[in-house]
């Protein structure tokens, strides 16, 4: 750069969100219309992207997510929301964001509602199927799988809880003990209290019949049937966004009740804070942060008017007020 070039001016909001998920959204909405500028930088890639319908979502039940988002996003520009589609691949602390092809935003707040990605088990032919006939949630799915033969790939302790979950919505189910898992006598009872069998063993492949889950292939080749199959994925997140933020020892951001982190003017919310929260709870949480951020702007417009009005802020309207009275 030469010495009459100037560096690129770097654009600034109110209040820069990263994700375009159904958090991100509703703080735009909330934002947006407290008239506040509002820059949404979204990736396209939402974590229930594989899913092929949203549930527990009032009137909205059944929607495929892209149809829910495409809603979101055209409501939200109605009230001067920018969005725009990109990938970050680091957030300041400062408020700056910058995107993966060199672009960057500068927010007085900054909101990270970048949602998290499903780390799968590596069993052949499991991706393919994620989101139609293998699922994570119960509640998301568990109606729609009701009365069939029914698998929980067993990945860790919490399974067991997941299983008990599941037989709620069929007679037929069993617990592939996939990873090394040490059931206690409590727990071995109280799943076959409820019908639920338990089988020890690695699941090798799916095996897919006219284009359906039909069974499980074991490790020693058995097979297990099964018509759905429900697992708990891990999830990750891009440590460009995380670097200079707290962590748990699941790789989401830690923040208080608040949705604040452990850096000033940062907030998070939805899954990147925790990945059990489904759409409509997500939604929620996002409505009541984006309150407390707009909050924390008025603060800042209060204390630059006052600090910009000097020693005597009634002066000017004493003498507009008296102005007023000799007309």
């Amino acid at each position: 750069m030469t010495s009459s070039e100037s560096a690129p001016t770097v654009p600034e909001y109110d209040v820069v969100i990263v994700g375009g998920g159904m958090a991100g959204l509703t703080a735009a909405l909330v934002l947006g219309r407290a008239r506040r500028r509002v820059m949404v930088l979204d990736a396209g890639a939402p974590r229930n992207s594989p899913a092929g319908h949203v549930h527990g979502f009032p009137t909205r039940d059944g929607m495929p997510p892209a149809e829910l988002l495409k809603l979101a996003r055209d409501e939200v520009r109605g009230y001067g929301v920018e969005v725009t589609e990109a990938t970050v691949a680091a957030v300041e602390p400062d408020g700056t964001v910058r995107t993966g092809d060199g672009r960057e935003f500068r927010g007085r707040q900054l909101i990270l509602a970048t949602g998290l990605r499903d780390v799968l088990p590596d069993i052949e032919g499991l991706r393919s199927r994620w989101g139609r006939d293998v699922l994570q949630c119960p509640y998301c799915h568990g109606y729609e799988t009701a009365d069939k033969v029914l698998a929980v790939l067993g990945t860790e302790e919490t399974s067991i809880q997941q299983a008990q979950l599941v037989r709620t919505f069929s007679a037929d189910v069993v617990l592939v003990l996939h990873a090394d898992i040490s059931l206690s006598d409590e727990n071995a009872h109280g799943l076959a209290a409820m019908g639920i069998r338990v089988l020890a063993g690695k699941v090798a492949e799916l095996s897919i019949e006219n284009d359906a889950l039909a069974g499980l292939v074991l490790a020693d080749g058995r097979t297990v049937p099964c018509e759905a199959l429900f697992l708990e994925p891990a999830a990750e997140m891009d440590k460009g966004l995380t670097e200079h933020l707290e962590v748990d020892d699941d790789g989401c951001i830690v923040t208080d009740e608040l949705g604040r982190t452990s850096r000033d003017r940062i907030w998070a919310v939805g899954n990147a804070t925790d990945p059990s929260a489904q759409v409509v709870a997500a939604a929620g949480d996002a409505y009541r942060l984006a309150v407390v951020v707009n909050a924390k702007l008025l603060e800042e417009d209060l204390g630059r008017a006052v600090e910009s009005a000097g020693d005597n802020p009634l002066e000017g309207m004493v003498e507009a007020a008296a102005l007023r009275e000799a007309v």
